[in-house]
């Protein structure tokens, strides 16, 4: 009897290692105006980043080298639905996004929305981002973000993710080894 309820433990704690710690989940409006949720991108992986437009080093990198994964997936990038949700809804409107995004790449997504939008957003996935008060950045502030390159699956249940800094051939790789 021992055994089985042992196997029955050990089963159980399987079946919980292989739900994801958390599933995408948002409604957003995107940076041609159209409100966008995790279902729109049922079936796909997802790349996801947190950032703002008016970043000077870590998004724009960031963005840099989710374009270049894009470019360096081939065919499997129609597999892969990269996306930028932005922190600073005071100043990335849609518009701002569709000036900012696209720079990158085209298949890059920007999401925006209200601030408590944004705030339930950031609880659900989990990430942080702060409005520190700098004098000399646009409008007199800047953002403090979680700058983690979050992977999602065909379900929106959370793979992976990849330090700043990542070279997108190592994201290239572990996306191959996926997909």
């Amino acid at each position: 009897m021992l055994g089985l309820l042992w196997l029955d433990y050990h089963a159980d704690q399987a079946r919980v290692a292989e739900e994801p710690a958390f599933a995408a989940a948002f409604e957003l409006t995107d940076h041609r105006g159209v409100v966008r949720t995790e279902d729109d991108f049922a079936g796909r992986w997802m790349l996801i980043f947190f950032g703002f437009a008016n970043c000077p080093d870590v998004c724009p990198t960031t963005l840099a080298e989710v374009a270049a994964v894009m470019d360096g997936l081939g065919d499997d990038a129609e597999e892969v639905q990269p996306i930028f949700i932005s922190i600073d809804p005071e100043r990335d409107t849609p518009q701002a996004l569709a000036d900012f995004v696209p720079l990158f790449n085209e298949r890059i997504i920007g999401l925006t929305g209200t601030p408590g939008q944004i705030a339930e957003t950031a609880e659900i996935f989990p990430i942080y981002f702060e409005r520190i008060e700098e004098a000399s950045a646009p409008d007199g502030y800047t953002m403090g973000h979680t700058s983690h390159l979050l992977l999602f699956g065909p379900d929106a249940g959370f793979v992976d993710s990849w330090p700043y800094g990542t070279p997108a051939e190592e994201i290239i790789a572990d996306l191959r080894e996926r997909i």
